[in-house]
């Protein structure tokens, strides 16, 4: 009997890894992506996975880091966008970043080369039609607005939203290498060995507080009625929104002076009361974004105070900074434990759509997502990967599985990838002696994560 493709909408992260997964289990794909006939407000190409704000996936420490565990277990499933970013790397420090182009173009390469993926480019702007068994929705927080309304009709829910903002990203040349240095925090080493991945810009303590008046004072960019009660995400606030919060607010945020020793003063001087940090934005070095200056600032704006910083005073700008409304699901009470829409178990979502936050999250639900669809059309069963593995925490995040947020679905809000959404554990050694201290306890987390997500994924 022959298997019906499934059908996956939207080409994002997610739905590029759902496409794959559930191809490399031998099922069918009809892989659908409205770019470039229909474009997005941010996006700027027509390839898969294309990297819209930070080129970073965060930290790749699989050893005390739930996001870098998540790498680690992404990379064990096979994951595309794992493989993409792996090949196309370029310097962070302890984070993994690529070159979001070639990164994008890699994705999309491997995904029309797989003989068992059709790619249809049109934008879907109905419900899935009924002869469509099984569907995978992951068109991310930019959902055209005619699909988006129809989810919104067909799920009864009325849709949440939270803004999400994007850095400046800057021309190497143009950076004044008197003044800033190359250096990464604590001089930590990055894959390659390499321990100056980063661009730093020091200011004093009377540049910094006039820096911080200048981002409160500048001119922002005007919200529509519809978009004046929308929360931000917290964990990708607009650089003016945190200086509204306090004077030193961004000093202890992105701006934050330790570990870094400049090289252009004499040993035993002051050291800077603030430092701005530009990461390498593609392979040939030539672009590097401003880390944690996602910004909704006028352009104007932008050029000017940015500009007052020590060392990009004649700074160009390949890309501004930019705002835009994302969406998600109230997906505890919508979803069930297989990312099954509960009215209509045919259809799933996955991505950031369902409540998760951050590159890797979005795609790691797609893997989830296509493993899932995969094993249905088989006629086989699989069961959710382990609470104390990062993508089963993650999915009893979105799911509500183990929280009071899967009764009501009240406060949910995106999350990213932390321990703080891993069960409760008590950890000792042989001895039966409690583990103490958060390194060796986060140590103890991600070596049973990563061994638990093994064997499930051996079944």
């Amino acid at each position: 009997m022959p298997i019906h493709p499934i059908h996956v909408i939207g080409a994002g992260l997610a739905g590029s890894e759902a496409a794959w997964a559930v191809a490399r289990a031998g099922v069918p794909v009809i892989l659908h992506e409205m770019r470039p006939v229909v474009g997005t407000d941010v996006h700027q190409t027509g390839d898969f996975a294309e990297l819209v704000c930070s080129n970073s996936f965060r930290s790749d420490d699989a050893t005390t880091n739930a996001v870098g565990l998540l790498h680690a277990e992404m990379r064990d499933a096979g994951s595309l966008v794992m493989q993409s970013a792996d090949a196309h790397k370029v310097p962070a420090g302890g984070a993994l970043a690529a070159d979001r182009d070639a990164f994008s173009k890699a994705v999309t390469a491997s995904i029309e080369a797989e003989p068992l993926i059709t790619i249809e480019r049109t934008e879907l702007s109905i419900w899935p039609p009924d002869d469509w068994e099984s569907v995978i929705i992951a068109t991310g927080p930019l959902t055209s607005p005619a699909l988006a309304d129809a989810i919104g009709e067909r799920t009864g829910e009325e849709h949440l939203a939270f803004f999400d903002a994007i850095a400046p990203i800057i021309y190497h040349d143009s950076i004044d290498f008197d003044v800033a240095w190359m250096q990464s925090r604590y001089d930590k080493e990055g894959p390659g060995g390499e321990k100056d991945s980063y661009v730093n810009c020091p200011m004093e303590k009377a540049q910094y507080y006039a820096f911080i008046d200048a981002l409160i004072a500048a001119e922002k960019m005007p919200f529509k009625d519809w978009e004046k009660d929308t929360p931000y995400f917290e964990g990708c606030l607009p650089i003016e929104v945190m200086a509204e919060r306090g004077i030193e607010t961004l000093s202890f945020g992105p701006m934050k002076p330790v570990g870094l020793t400049n090289p252009h003063t004499e040993p035993g001087a002051n050291k800077p009361y603030a430092i701005i940090q530009l990461r390498q934005d593609n392979t040939q070095a030539t672009l590097f974004n401003m880390v944690g200056f996602q910004t909704k600032l006028k352009h104007g704006e932008q050029t000017r105070i940015f500009r007052s910083i020590p060392g990009l005073e004649n700074a160009r700008f390949a890309r501004l900074g930019g705002i835009h409304r994302n969406t998600f699901l109230h997906s505890p009470v919508l979803l069930d434990g297989e990312m099954r829409l509960k009215k209509e178990p045919r259809i799933r979502f996955a991505g950031q759509i369902t409540g998760v936050e951050g590159y890797v999250e979005s795609a790691a639900m797609g893997i989830l997502a296509g493993r899932f669809a995969a094993a249905e059309a088989l006629g086989t069963t699989m069961a959710p990967p382990p609470a104390t593995t990062s993508h089963g925490a993650l999915l009893n995040h979105i799911t509500g599985a183990h929280t009071p947020i899967g009764r009501e679905g009240k406060d949910f809000q995106p999350m990213n990838a932390n321990f703080g959404l891993f069960p409760e554990m008590d950890p000792r050694d042989e001895k039966g002696k409690r583990i103490r201290g958060k390194k060796a306890r986060r140590e103890l987390r991600a070596l049973q994560g990563r061994s638990d997500f093994s064997a499930w994924l051996k079944g």
